[in-house]
């Protein structure tokens, strides 16, 4: 995401990592009980993983997450009226590239004056499964995280 953030940067896209809690809490990355641990594990997520984007903290709560689905892993795209344009349920980095490439085009559709009109759009996507990545994700997180996940059955 770091990639495509800075790709579309320059064309006054922004993109914000939106922190809200350890979705596998483990020995090393517990379930989050204040914002003084919320913010280290949001420095160690920017160190660790590199992410470059500003990134945000919900509050300890996870208001912010429940008003926007409570999905683990979601991506959202909304616009400069505040109305969202694009939902997922997943981060990847594909689809959302080609979200933004269309709604670039209609952003220059409506520069050169063609009458559009907005419609609602469901459609299903495929993501690259990276298991090895998930699992080492797991082990960041620590011990009890690996064994909660493998006793789930999955």
């Amino acid at each position: 995401m770091n990639a495509l953030a800075e790709k579309y940067a320059g064309q006054k896209i922004g993109s914000i990592f939106l922190y809200t809690h350890e979705a596998h809490p483990g020995g090393n990355y517990p379930h989050l009980t204040s914002m003084a641990q919320k913010f280290a594990h949001a420095r160690d997520l920017r160190d660790v993983l590199g992410v470059t984007r500003p990134i945000y903290l919900d509050a300890l709560d996870g208001a912010c997450h429940r008003a926007y689905s409570s999905m683990p892993n979601m991506t959202w795209i909304i616009n400069r009226a505040g109305i969202p344009v694009y939902k997922s349920d997943w981060t990847d980095v594909n689809s959302i590239e080609n979200a933004l490439v269309y709604f670039l085009d209609v952003v220059h559709r409506r520069r050169d004056r063609e009458r559009l009109v907005p419609f609602h759009v469901q459609r299903l996507d495929y993501r690259t499964k990276d298991e090895e990545g998930f699992w080492q994700g797991l082990a960041r997180s620590g011990p009890k995280a690996v064994r909660e996940f493998k006793e789930t059955g999955w």
